[in-house]
């Protein structure tokens, strides 16, 4: 087919102007870390690696955090993103792969008799002696497929770009099992501290009404003023009164145990003597560089940095030319009887087209510019990320190294 002299400049204009693409800036994250806590030995055994069963060793504890893992609300949320974050896969995984739809139709038409269609309509035989019905039907039956080809990978990019904020929503529920893990064991070991801080101001309550019986007995005999009685009784008063307070601390501890564990209030079962028989074990921080491998959380961060970023080249690839192939395959007749007719009634094409931006590409040029601002918020937001993580455990490892 002879082309135009006209599309021979006007061809390459469109390509050049729906190749003019803006840049935008894209960050890089630091991930320098030191190289130390500044209060550790610098040994590479690191607790990260030890199970949270064989960690505590408390078996009313294990079974909190047990329950905790089955019926935390929260945790079943999260488990439903990772469900979504899931079919995002397979749904961007399709998006690359052809597209085939079945279907079949019916229908009928009446033309004019004085027109060119219905002229030729009634001027034309399908065999010897038999003319075109009036009206004329229309039945097909076929398969149609549409693909387009992936050439400046923008839908691959968009299914790995899927593929790692699935992967970081998983390692967000893994961050947020360590957080409930955490949260209920210093939940609990504080439940166990204010069990032994009630019974010892019991005791002491016990002591200093003793003492007031004496005090008061002395007094009788004029042996002290009442200055004293009253001193004693100001004693038993606020220990009364800071007991009721305790009390009340720890059934909010009870209850903010219990909604982590994803029930409503009740007792929880502990052994309060077990308490100042526990030796703190030592704590192994290992190197900061583990942080990097050892920390849900970062884990997380990067894979969704690594997510931003893929966007950013899926997005940029919006302003190529998108190159799309178009194809059909089924049967077409006026009759039901002709309809499976082989080849007579049979029908199929195959088109290619190509198909740029050529004029307000405003749309596309702001889903780049969010694109890249993304991921410059990713970036950023796993700097921040590895900042906290470093920050926790060195006031972590100072905080131990204090109440050693």
């Amino acid at each position: 087919m002879k082309i135009p002299k006209a599309l021979h400049w006007f061809l390459p204009a469109i390509l050049l102007v729906a190749c003019r693409i803006p840049n935008e800036t894209v960050k890089t994250a630091d991930k320098r870390i030191p190289s130390a806590y500044g209060i550790s030995s610098g040994d590479t055994l690191n607790d990260a690696s030890v199970s949270w069963k064989s960690f505590f060793g408390d078996t009313l504890l294990n079974r909190l955090i047990d329950t905790a893992l089955k019926r935390n609300r929260e945790l079943n949320i999260v488990m439903e993103e990772i469900r979504m974050s899931k079919n995002e896969i397979s749904a961007k995984r399709g998006e690359y792969l052809p597209f085939v739809n079945l279907g079949a139709g019916g229908g009928t038409e009446k033309v004019g008799r004085y027109t060119s269609q219905g002229a030729n309509d009634a001027n034309t035989e399908i065999a010897p002696g038999k003319k075109f019905p009036d009206p004329l039907g229309d039945m097909k039956l076929g398969a149609f497929a549409t693909w387009e080809l992936d050439v400046w990978k923008k839908l691959r990019n968009a299914r790995e770009s899927a593929v790692k904020k699935y992967l970081g929503s998983i390692e967000g529920k893994n961050f947020l099992v360590t957080q409930l893990v955490g949260e209920i064991s210093a939940s609990y070991y504080e439940l166990l501290a204010l069990d032994n801080q009630l019974e010892i101001l019991k005791n002491t309550i016990s002591i200093q009404q003793n003492a007031l019986e004496i005090v008061k007995a002395e007094k009788a005999a004029a042996r002290v003023t009442e200055l004293a009685v009253k001193k004693f009784e100001a004693e038993v008063l606020k220990n009364t009164a800071l007991q009721f307070d305790v009390q009340q601390q720890i059934t909010e501890t009870e209850n903010r145990i219990n909604l982590l564990l994803g029930r409503y209030p009740q007792a929880i079962p502990r052994n309060a003597s077990l308490f100042n028989a526990q030796a703190p074990r030592a704590v192994k921080s290992g190197l900061p560089s583990q942080l990097l491998a050892n920390r849900a959380d970062i884990r997380q961060a990067e894979q969704l940095l690594a997510a931003s970023g893929l966007d950013v080249k899926s997005a940029r690839a919006e302003f190529y030319p998108s190159f799309r192939m178009v194809a059909g395959l089924g049967y077409q007749a006026f009759s039901a009887k002709y309809l499976l007719s082989t080849p007579e009634s049979m029908l199929f094409n195959l088109v290619g087209d190509m198909v740029a931006p050529l004029i307000n590409r405003r749309a596309i040029r702001a889903a780049y510019g969010n694109a890249a601002a993304r991921q410059v918020q990713a970036a950023y937001r796993y700097e921040q990320t590895l900042l906290q993580a470093y920050t926790e455990v060195s006031n972590g490892l100072s905080r131990v190294s204090n109440l050693e």
